[in-house]
Protein backbone atom coordinates (compact mmCIF):
# COMPACT_ATOMS: atom_id res chain seq x y z
CA UNK A 1 0.00 0.00 0.00
CA UNK A 2 1.39 3.53 -0.81
CA UNK A 3 2.44 5.56 1.84
CA UNK A 4 -0.79 8.08 2.87
CA UNK A 5 1.35 11.05 2.88
CA UNK A 6 3.01 11.91 0.09
CA UNK A 7 5.91 14.46 -0.07
CA UNK A 8 4.46 17.83 -0.11
CA UNK A 9 7.07 20.72 -1.27
CA UNK A 10 7.03 23.52 1.43
CA UNK A 11 6.23 25.76 -1.74
CA UNK A 12 3.48 24.50 -3.05
CA UNK A 13 0.19 25.55 -3.03
CA UNK A 14 -1.97 23.82 -0.59
CA UNK A 15 -4.61 23.17 -3.30
CA UNK A 16 -2.33 21.66 -5.07
CA UNK A 17 -2.10 17.78 -3.92
CA UNK A 18 0.39 15.31 -4.53
CA UNK A 19 -0.88 12.64 -7.14
CA UNK A 20 -2.37 9.74 -5.48
CA UNK A 21 -3.05 11.74 -1.97
CA UNK A 22 -5.86 10.24 -0.49
CA UNK A 23 -7.05 13.30 1.71
CA UNK A 24 -7.96 15.17 -1.69
CA UNK A 25 -11.67 16.66 -1.81
CA UNK A 26 -13.57 13.68 -2.61
CA UNK A 27 -12.44 12.49 0.99
CA UNK A 28 -12.63 15.62 3.57
CA UNK A 29 -12.69 13.57 6.99
CA UNK A 30 -13.77 15.56 9.63
CA UNK A 31 -11.25 16.01 12.78
CA UNK A 32 -11.60 18.43 15.97
CA UNK A 33 -8.05 20.39 16.45
CA UNK A 34 -5.98 23.51 18.49
CA UNK A 35 -3.29 25.64 16.99
CA UNK A 36 0.03 26.67 19.71
CA UNK A 37 -0.85 29.64 19.90
CA UNK A 38 -4.49 28.76 21.00
CA UNK A 39 -3.61 25.45 22.74
CA UNK A 40 -7.86 25.11 24.87
CA UNK A 41 -9.34 26.12 21.73
CA UNK A 42 -10.76 23.16 19.94
CA UNK A 43 -11.48 23.32 16.67
CA UNK A 44 -13.15 21.55 13.93
CA UNK A 45 -11.57 20.98 10.79
CA UNK A 46 -11.44 18.84 7.32
CA UNK A 47 -8.37 17.24 6.04
CA UNK A 48 -6.89 18.46 2.58
CA UNK A 49 -3.55 16.96 2.10
CA UNK A 50 -1.35 18.45 4.39
CA UNK A 51 -3.32 20.92 5.70
CA UNK A 52 -6.86 21.10 7.71
CA UNK A 53 -9.19 23.36 7.23
CA UNK A 54 -10.54 25.41 10.17
CA UNK A 55 -14.39 24.96 8.66
CA UNK A 56 -15.52 27.24 11.40
CA UNK A 57 -13.67 30.31 10.43
CA UNK A 58 -15.22 30.39 7.02
CA UNK A 59 -16.31 34.08 5.88
CA UNK A 60 -19.73 34.32 4.54
CA UNK A 61 -18.75 33.93 1.19
CA UNK A 62 -18.14 30.43 1.52
CA UNK A 63 -19.62 29.27 4.66
CA UNK A 64 -21.71 25.98 4.41
CA UNK A 65 -25.33 25.96 5.66
CA UNK A 66 -25.57 25.05 9.20
CA UNK A 67 -22.71 27.29 9.82
CA UNK A 68 -23.10 27.46 13.75
CA UNK A 69 -22.87 23.30 14.01
CA UNK A 70 -19.06 23.66 12.89
CA UNK A 71 -18.26 26.45 15.66
CA UNK A 72 -19.07 23.50 18.34
CA UNK A 73 -15.27 21.64 20.45
CA UNK A 74 -16.44 18.70 19.16
CA UNK A 75 -18.97 16.83 16.34
CA UNK A 76 -21.57 15.68 18.40
CA UNK A 77 -23.99 19.05 16.82
CA UNK A 78 -23.04 18.21 13.62
CA UNK A 79 -23.59 14.45 14.09
CA UNK A 80 -27.06 14.92 15.89
CA UNK A 81 -28.06 17.27 12.98
CA UNK A 82 -28.97 13.97 10.24
CA UNK A 83 -27.49 12.85 7.06
CA UNK A 84 -29.84 15.62 4.80
CA UNK A 85 -27.17 18.02 6.94
CA UNK A 86 -24.42 16.13 6.59
CA UNK A 87 -24.74 16.36 3.01
CA UNK A 88 -25.32 19.94 3.08
CA UNK A 89 -22.37 20.67 4.75
CA UNK A 90 -20.45 18.31 2.59
CA UNK A 91 -21.03 19.84 -0.61
CA UNK A 92 -20.08 23.40 0.61
CA UNK A 93 -16.93 21.85 2.13
CA UNK A 94 -15.97 20.49 -1.61
CA UNK A 95 -17.20 23.68 -3.18
CA UNK A 96 -14.62 26.16 -0.88
CA UNK A 97 -11.91 23.77 -1.67
CA UNK A 98 -11.85 23.41 -5.33
CA UNK A 99 -13.69 26.66 -6.52
CA UNK A 100 -10.66 28.91 -7.63
CA UNK A 101 -12.94 31.91 -7.07
CA UNK A 102 -12.72 31.00 -3.31
CA UNK A 103 -9.03 30.51 -2.61
CA UNK A 104 -8.16 33.73 -1.20
CA UNK A 105 -11.00 33.17 1.65
CA UNK A 106 -9.85 29.63 1.94
CA UNK A 107 -6.48 29.66 1.90
CA UNK A 108 -5.52 31.62 5.49
CA UNK A 109 -7.56 29.27 7.41
CA UNK A 110 -5.61 26.36 6.26
CA UNK A 111 -3.39 25.06 8.45
CA UNK A 112 -0.32 22.75 7.92
CA UNK A 113 -1.07 19.60 9.53
CA UNK A 114 2.27 19.44 11.75
CA UNK A 115 1.73 22.36 13.10
CA UNK A 116 -1.85 21.39 15.07
CA UNK A 117 -2.41 19.34 17.12
CA UNK A 118 -5.48 16.44 16.72
CA UNK A 119 -7.79 16.23 19.34
CA UNK A 120 -10.29 12.49 20.13
CA UNK A 121 -13.17 14.45 17.24
CA UNK A 122 -16.39 13.56 19.07
CA UNK A 123 -17.60 12.12 22.76
CA UNK A 124 -18.16 8.85 22.29
CA UNK A 125 -21.26 7.86 24.35
CA UNK A 126 -21.54 3.66 23.91
CA UNK A 127 -19.16 1.62 22.43
CA UNK A 128 -19.66 -1.57 21.02
CA UNK A 129 -17.57 -4.65 19.44
CA UNK A 130 -18.37 -7.41 17.09
CA UNK A 131 -16.63 -10.13 16.17
CA UNK A 132 -17.63 -9.67 12.34
CA UNK A 133 -14.63 -11.64 10.25
CA UNK A 134 -15.21 -15.51 9.51
CA UNK A 135 -11.56 -15.66 8.90
CA UNK A 136 -10.62 -14.11 12.36
CA UNK A 137 -13.01 -16.44 13.86
CA UNK A 138 -12.24 -19.24 12.45
CA UNK A 139 -8.59 -19.03 13.39
CA UNK A 140 -9.22 -18.20 17.11
CA UNK A 141 -11.43 -21.02 17.26
CA UNK A 142 -8.96 -23.23 15.95
CA UNK A 143 -6.72 -22.12 18.49
CA UNK A 144 -8.79 -21.82 21.31
CA UNK A 145 -10.66 -25.18 20.51
CA UNK A 146 -8.74 -27.60 18.32
CA UNK A 147 -11.11 -30.52 19.06
CA UNK A 148 -14.11 -28.65 18.74
CA UNK A 149 -15.84 -26.79 15.94
CA UNK A 150 -13.80 -23.22 15.41
CA UNK A 151 -17.18 -21.44 14.68
CA UNK A 152 -19.80 -21.40 17.62
CA UNK A 153 -23.26 -22.95 16.61
CA UNK A 154 -24.85 -19.09 16.61
CA UNK A 155 -21.95 -17.40 14.57
CA UNK A 156 -23.73 -17.83 11.10
CA UNK A 157 -26.99 -16.82 12.49
CA UNK A 158 -26.25 -13.11 14.16
CA UNK A 159 -23.43 -10.99 14.55
CA UNK A 160 -21.91 -11.55 17.67
CA UNK A 161 -21.12 -8.75 19.59
CA UNK A 162 -20.27 -7.14 23.39
CA UNK A 163 -20.42 -3.62 24.97
CA UNK A 164 -16.97 -2.17 25.77
CA UNK A 165 -16.16 1.01 27.68
CA UNK A 166 -16.05 4.13 26.24
CA UNK A 167 -13.90 6.30 28.77
CA UNK A 168 -11.35 4.44 27.51
CA UNK A 169 -11.56 5.42 23.72
CA UNK A 170 -8.45 7.35 22.87
CA UNK A 171 -7.35 9.18 19.91
CA UNK A 172 -4.09 8.14 18.07
CA UNK A 173 -1.05 8.66 19.27
CA UNK A 174 -2.13 8.57 22.78
CA UNK A 175 0.26 5.75 24.84
CA UNK A 176 -1.00 2.75 25.79
CA UNK A 177 -0.20 1.99 29.19
CA UNK A 178 0.60 -2.16 29.60
CA UNK A 179 -2.50 -3.39 31.92
CA UNK A 180 -2.30 -5.31 34.83
CA UNK A 181 -4.82 -8.07 35.51
CA UNK A 182 -5.10 -11.60 36.81
CA UNK A 183 -3.89 -14.52 34.43
CA UNK A 184 -3.84 -18.29 35.00
CA UNK A 185 -2.40 -20.54 32.28
CA UNK A 186 -4.40 -24.23 31.76
CA UNK A 187 -1.01 -25.75 33.66
CA UNK A 188 -0.97 -23.04 36.86
CA UNK A 189 -2.43 -24.18 39.89
CA UNK A 190 -3.79 -20.80 41.08
CA UNK A 191 -3.91 -17.24 38.95
CA UNK A 192 -1.48 -14.90 39.52
CA UNK A 193 -1.43 -10.98 38.72
CA UNK A 194 0.70 -8.76 37.33
CA UNK A 195 1.67 -6.79 33.80
CA UNK A 196 -0.04 -8.69 30.60
CA UNK A 197 2.38 -10.94 29.01
CA UNK A 198 0.03 -11.23 25.90
CA UNK A 199 -0.53 -7.74 25.19
CA UNK A 200 -1.80 -8.05 21.41
CA UNK A 201 -3.45 -5.91 18.54
CA UNK A 202 -6.96 -5.73 16.28
CA UNK A 203 -7.14 -4.02 13.34
CA UNK A 204 -11.09 -3.06 12.79
CA UNK A 205 -13.02 -0.60 11.35
CA UNK A 206 -15.39 1.70 13.20
CA UNK A 207 -18.31 3.41 12.51
CA UNK A 208 -19.90 6.27 14.18
CA UNK A 209 -23.55 7.15 14.78
CA UNK A 210 -24.85 10.69 14.31
CA UNK A 211 -28.96 10.96 14.48
CA UNK A 212 -30.36 8.54 17.42
CA UNK A 213 -33.17 6.44 17.84
CA UNK A 214 -35.90 5.76 19.90
CA UNK A 215 -35.85 3.16 22.40
CA UNK A 216 -37.96 0.29 20.95
CA UNK A 217 -37.73 1.28 17.74
CA UNK A 218 -35.28 -0.86 15.71
CA UNK A 219 -33.18 0.68 13.15
CA UNK A 220 -33.57 -1.78 9.77
CA UNK A 221 -31.06 -2.12 7.25
CA UNK A 222 -32.62 0.22 4.62
CA UNK A 223 -31.89 3.06 7.80
CA UNK A 224 -28.61 2.41 8.03
CA UNK A 225 -27.09 5.69 5.99
CA UNK A 226 -29.51 7.84 8.06
CA UNK A 227 -28.18 7.41 11.16
CA UNK A 228 -24.19 6.73 10.45
CA UNK A 229 -22.14 9.39 9.99
CA UNK A 230 -18.87 8.15 9.29
CA UNK A 231 -16.28 5.80 9.58
CA UNK A 232 -13.02 5.55 11.38
CA UNK A 233 -9.99 2.93 12.17
CA UNK A 234 -9.90 1.10 15.49
CA UNK A 235 -7.23 -0.73 16.98
CA UNK A 236 -8.71 -2.75 20.01
CA UNK A 237 -5.56 -3.44 22.46
CA UNK A 238 -6.18 -7.03 24.18
CA UNK A 239 -4.43 -8.12 26.94
CA UNK A 240 -5.06 -12.10 25.70
CA UNK A 241 -4.08 -13.79 29.03
CA UNK A 242 -6.55 -11.44 31.07
CA UNK A 243 -8.96 -12.22 28.60
CA UNK A 244 -8.58 -16.02 28.63
CA UNK A 245 -8.93 -16.39 32.29
CA UNK A 246 -11.77 -13.63 32.53
CA UNK A 247 -14.23 -13.81 29.55
CA UNK A 248 -16.13 -17.60 30.85
CA UNK A 249 -18.85 -17.32 31.12
CA UNK A 250 -19.74 -13.52 30.62
CA UNK A 251 -17.43 -12.40 27.67
CA UNK A 252 -14.58 -9.71 27.37
CA UNK A 253 -13.48 -7.50 30.26
CA UNK A 254 -10.75 -6.27 31.53
CA UNK A 255 -8.65 -7.37 28.55
CA UNK A 256 -10.41 -4.94 26.98
CA UNK A 257 -11.40 -2.18 28.28
CA UNK A 258 -8.00 -0.68 29.49
CA UNK A 259 -7.60 1.19 25.75
CA UNK A 260 -9.22 1.11 22.84
CA UNK A 261 -7.51 3.92 20.03
CA UNK A 262 -9.50 5.59 16.85
CA UNK A 263 -8.02 7.32 14.34
CA UNK A 264 -8.47 11.71 14.89
CA UNK A 265 -10.44 11.62 11.48
CA UNK A 266 -13.64 10.77 10.29
CA UNK A 267 -14.54 10.01 6.72
CA UNK A 268 -17.93 10.84 6.18
CA UNK A 269 -20.11 7.69 4.83
CA UNK A 270 -20.70 8.51 1.50
CA UNK A 271 -17.20 9.49 0.72
CA UNK A 272 -17.36 5.22 0.25
CA UNK A 273 -19.92 5.22 -2.14
CA UNK A 274 -17.53 4.21 -4.41
CA UNK A 275 -16.14 1.06 -2.70
CA UNK A 276 -19.94 -0.22 -1.76
CA UNK A 277 -19.65 -4.36 -2.84
CA UNK A 278 -21.30 -7.27 -2.08
CA UNK A 279 -20.41 -9.43 0.75
CA UNK A 280 -19.45 -12.81 0.88
CA UNK A 281 -22.05 -15.60 -0.31
CA UNK A 282 -23.95 -16.34 3.10
CA UNK A 283 -24.17 -20.18 3.95
CA UNK A 284 -27.55 -20.11 5.98
CA UNK A 285 -30.65 -17.92 5.39
CA UNK A 286 -30.75 -15.00 7.32
CA UNK A 287 -33.66 -13.75 9.74
CA UNK A 288 -35.34 -11.60 7.83
CA UNK A 289 -34.21 -8.26 9.82
CA UNK A 290 -30.96 -9.44 9.33
CA UNK A 291 -31.44 -10.67 5.35
CA UNK A 292 -29.99 -8.01 3.08
CA UNK A 293 -30.07 -9.90 -0.04
CA UNK A 294 -32.55 -7.11 -1.57
CA UNK A 295 -30.69 -3.99 0.40
CA UNK A 296 -27.57 -1.80 -1.49
CA UNK A 297 -24.11 -3.89 -1.37
CA UNK A 298 -23.43 -3.68 2.61
CA UNK A 299 -19.91 -4.40 2.36
CA UNK A 300 -16.79 -1.58 2.11
CA UNK A 301 -13.52 -2.29 0.03
CA UNK A 302 -10.96 -0.98 2.42
CA UNK A 303 -7.46 -1.71 2.38
CA UNK A 304 -6.10 -2.11 5.71
CA UNK A 305 -2.30 -1.87 6.64
CA UNK A 306 -0.49 -3.00 10.28
CA UNK A 307 3.07 -2.09 11.00
CA UNK A 308 5.10 -2.65 14.15
CA UNK A 309 7.75 -0.61 14.29
CA UNK A 310 7.80 0.65 11.08
CA UNK A 311 7.59 -2.73 9.44
CA UNK A 312 4.53 -4.25 7.44
CA UNK A 313 2.60 -6.90 8.91
CA UNK A 314 -0.43 -7.45 7.38
CA UNK A 315 -3.09 -5.92 5.44
CA UNK A 316 -6.51 -7.24 6.19
CA UNK A 317 -9.16 -6.40 3.64
CA UNK A 318 -12.38 -5.11 4.72
CA UNK A 319 -14.12 -6.40 1.90
CA UNK A 320 -14.11 -9.97 3.04
CA UNK A 321 -16.11 -9.27 6.46
CA UNK A 322 -18.87 -11.91 6.78
CA UNK A 323 -21.49 -9.33 8.87
CA UNK A 324 -22.07 -6.10 7.28
CA UNK A 325 -22.28 -2.90 9.21
CA UNK A 326 -26.05 -2.71 8.39
CA UNK A 327 -26.33 -6.04 9.54
CA UNK A 328 -24.64 -5.21 13.11
CA UNK A 329 -26.68 -1.82 13.53
CA UNK A 330 -30.03 -4.27 12.70
CA UNK A 331 -29.00 -6.57 15.51
CA UNK A 332 -27.85 -4.05 17.82
CA UNK A 333 -31.62 -2.04 17.85
CA UNK A 334 -33.74 -5.19 17.60
CA UNK A 335 -34.39 -5.73 21.21
CA UNK A 336 -35.50 -2.34 21.73
CA UNK A 337 -31.91 -0.81 22.39
CA UNK A 338 -31.82 2.43 21.49
CA UNK A 339 -28.93 5.10 19.52
CA UNK A 340 -27.44 7.96 20.75
CA UNK A 341 -25.43 10.71 19.27
CA UNK A 342 -21.44 9.23 19.70
CA UNK A 343 -22.22 5.77 19.86
CA UNK A 344 -19.29 3.86 18.31
CA UNK A 345 -19.72 0.40 17.35
CA UNK A 346 -16.37 -1.47 16.13
CA UNK A 347 -16.44 -4.45 13.03
CA UNK A 348 -14.07 -6.71 15.03
CA UNK A 349 -11.04 -7.91 14.43
CA UNK A 350 -10.53 -7.77 10.27
CA UNK A 351 -8.44 -10.56 8.80
CA UNK A 352 -8.79 -12.36 5.43
CA UNK A 353 -7.90 -15.98 4.11
CA UNK A 354 -4.34 -15.23 3.43
CA UNK A 355 -1.62 -15.71 5.93
CA UNK A 356 -0.28 -12.00 5.46
CA UNK A 357 -4.03 -10.72 5.98
CA UNK A 358 -4.35 -10.99 9.85
CA UNK A 359 -5.65 -8.51 12.08
CA UNK A 360 -4.07 -9.35 15.01
CA UNK A 361 -0.53 -11.00 16.66
CA UNK A 362 -2.88 -13.88 18.19
CA UNK A 363 -3.17 -15.40 14.62
CA UNK A 364 0.03 -14.33 12.77
CA UNK A 365 1.77 -16.30 15.74
CA UNK A 366 -0.58 -19.28 15.98
CA UNK A 367 -1.42 -18.44 19.76
CA UNK A 368 2.07 -18.84 20.50
CA UNK A 369 3.43 -15.14 20.63
CA UNK A 370 5.88 -13.03 20.87
CA UNK A 371 3.06 -10.47 21.63
CA UNK A 372 3.77 -7.01 21.57
CA UNK A 373 7.16 -5.07 23.84
CA UNK A 374 7.21 -2.08 26.00
CA UNK A 375 8.26 0.17 23.24
CA UNK A 376 6.76 -1.15 20.37
CA UNK A 377 4.56 1.07 18.07
CA UNK A 378 1.74 -0.12 16.03
CA UNK A 379 0.23 2.01 13.31
CA UNK A 380 -2.93 1.23 11.05
CA UNK A 381 -3.45 3.32 7.89
CA UNK A 382 -6.65 2.01 5.30
CA UNK A 383 -7.72 3.93 1.77
CA UNK A 384 -10.55 3.29 -0.43
CA UNK A 385 -11.50 3.41 -3.74
CA UNK A 386 -13.21 6.89 -4.70
CA UNK A 387 -14.21 8.63 -7.77
CA UNK A 388 -12.55 8.84 -11.00
CA UNK A 389 -9.63 6.61 -9.98
CA UNK A 390 -8.77 8.79 -6.52
CA UNK A 391 -7.98 7.17 -3.46
CA UNK A 392 -10.52 7.79 -0.04
CA UNK A 393 -8.08 8.13 2.98
CA UNK A 394 -8.71 7.00 6.27
CA UNK A 395 -6.23 8.65 8.26
CA UNK A 396 -4.29 6.39 10.47
CA UNK A 397 -4.19 5.14 14.19
CA UNK A 398 -1.02 4.62 16.15
CA UNK A 399 -0.35 3.66 19.77
CA UNK A 400 2.83 3.05 21.34
CA UNK A 401 3.34 0.69 24.73
CA UNK A 402 4.28 1.75 27.91
CA UNK A 403 5.73 -0.30 30.83
CA UNK A 404 2.75 -1.50 33.30
CA UNK A 405 2.75 0.69 36.72
CA UNK A 406 3.74 -1.32 39.20
CA UNK A 407 1.18 -2.29 42.14
CA UNK A 408 2.29 -3.83 45.47
CA UNK A 409 0.66 -5.52 47.88
CA UNK A 410 -2.59 -3.48 49.62
CA UNK A 411 -1.97 -0.38 47.37
CA UNK A 412 -3.94 1.03 44.58
CA UNK A 413 -3.44 1.11 40.95
CA UNK A 414 -1.26 4.12 41.75
CA UNK A 415 1.33 1.82 44.42
CA UNK A 416 0.04 4.47 47.07
CA UNK A 417 -1.89 2.45 50.30
CA UNK A 418 -5.19 3.03 50.78
CA UNK A 419 -5.88 4.40 54.57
Amino acid sequence: MPDQRPEHSAEQSPFELAEGDPFGPHTLPYGVFSTADEPARRRIGVRLGHHVLDVGALPAAVRPPHAELLGAPTLNPLLAAGRPVWREVRAALHTAVTDPAHRAEVAPLLHPLADVTLHLPFEVADYVDFYASEHHATNVGRIFRPDSAALTPNWKHLPIGYHGRSGTVVVTGTPVVRPNGQRKAPADAAPSFGPSARLDIEAEVGFVVGAGSAPNEPVGLNSFRDHVFGVCLVNDWSARDIQAWEYVPLGPFLGKSFATSVSAWITPLDALDEARTTPPARDFPLLPYLDDSAAEPGGIDLRIEVTLNGETISRPPFSAMYWTAAQQLAHMTVNGASLRTGDLFASGTVSGPEPDQLGCLLEVTQGKGPYLKDGDEVTLTAWAPGPDGARIGLGEVTGRILPAPEVRAGADATGHHAP
